[in-house]
């Protein structure tokens, strides 16, 4: 199919993750959907279109640019367990700083979790999961698509933090100052242990889903 559809699909992506989260366009969305609503369908968007930009990417023609080695896979495997152990602690968290908190009005600044290591974990996982998997495909197609996406992640930060510190004002500037007085010990050790339990059963599901869903076994 050439190029066309990787370059179609990728356009799609970048719009589908720009124009719902402007202010204007996302007031509007939130007016009609709810709060809950809206967050479910740009989930399930956002995935939908990944799901297309990723396996257009593996139709898009093969141009090498470096070669596969043995201990690639490893590198993968490991960062994806990082990935999984940090969208454990994250999901469903409060975290005012960034995208996608949840009651963000119960953060307590005295226990920010891995808000205190990260104001943007999901960002950081995102980076990982871009850099993990660039690594071992490294065709033309899958460097510009995996690359895209850390950049992604590591501009996002720079413009969630400039938009966030001028939607909060002096708010911002007080609760980080009492995140980084924190020292680094979890915000509840017991659901700290959950959660990451959670995060190794997510690394485990992905691992045995991964061949049926993109036809690739992580283990060989």
């Amino acid at each position: 199919m050439g190029w066309g559809e990787f370059i179609v699909a990728f356009g799609v992506f970048f719009l589908s993750h720009s124009v719902p989260v402007r202010p204007s366009v996302r007031a509007h969305l939130v007016d009609r959907l709810g709060q809950r609503g809206f967050t479910l369908a740009y989930s399930v968007l956002s995935l939908a279109v990944l799901g297309w930009v990723i396996a257009a990417a593996g139709r898009a023609p093969f141009v090498p640019v470096w070669g596969w080695a043995t201990w690639q896979p490893h590198v993968t495997l490991t960062l994806m367990l990082a990935v999984c152990l940090i969208l454990g602690l994250a999901i469903g968290r409060p975290n005012p700083f960034s995208f996608g908190g949840a009651r963000n009005h119960l953060f307590d600044p005295e226990r920010p979790g891995l808000v205190r290591i990260t104001r943007h974990p999901m960002l950081l996982a995102l980076a990982l999961w871009a850099f993990g998997h660039m690594i071992p495909n490294g065709d033309l197609a899958h460097v510009i698509l995996f690359g895209s996406f850390a950049g992604f992640a590591v501009l996002g930060r720079v413009l969630i933090d400039r938009r966030k510190r001028r939607e909060m004002g002096a708010e911002w500037l007080r609760l980080d100052k009492a995140v980084r007085a924190q020292g680094p010990s979890p915000a509840r050790p017991l659901v700290a242990v959950l959660r990451l339990t959670l995060g190794v059963a997510l690394f485990m599901l992905l691992l045995g889903a991964h061949p049926y869903v993109f036809g690739v076994a992580p283990l060989g």
